[in-house]
């Protein structure tokens, strides 16, 4: 199995544990802002671990372009979405004083974005 399919398993494994544990065990314990910032990092998390695999079956383990285009969105599903994880449940862990984090998420989201405008750079036949 080639790196790039394992990551592409992991991330969507998390996203939808991380969705579920969100749902599930850590909603009584989160108020309305925190919930709703958990549900946007769950819901970039997933929408970019199925961009990830369409690059990934696209030929992204041959094609230079793809192959950066799932790396960035990798890196931003790190910094978007585990910042904000980190954030919405900082009061139930101890990240308490991770509040610097704060300007990781719009990096996050620029990786994205970089991502998505890589794409830009296929050549159409």
């Amino acid at each position: 199995m080639n790196k790039l399919a394992i990551l592409t398993g992991l991330t969507g494994f998390a996203a939808v544990a991380l969705g579920a544990f969100g749902a599930h065990a850590l909603k009584p314990h989160l108020d309305a802002v925190q919930t709703e910032t958990y549900r946007t990092a769950v819901n970039y998390h997933l929408v970019h671990a199925v961009a990830m695999l369409v690059l990934l079956v696209g030929g992204g383990e041959a094609n230079k372009i793809l192959r950066i285009s799932f790396y960035l969105f990798f890196a931003g599903v790190i910094c978007f979405s585990g910042s904000l994880y980190l954030l919405a449940t900082r009061h139930l862990t101890l990240a308490d004083g991770l509040a610097f984090l704060g300007p990781v998420t719009p990096l996050g989201g620029v990786l994205m974005i970089a991502g998505w405008l890589n794409l830009v750079r296929m050549k159409t036949s």
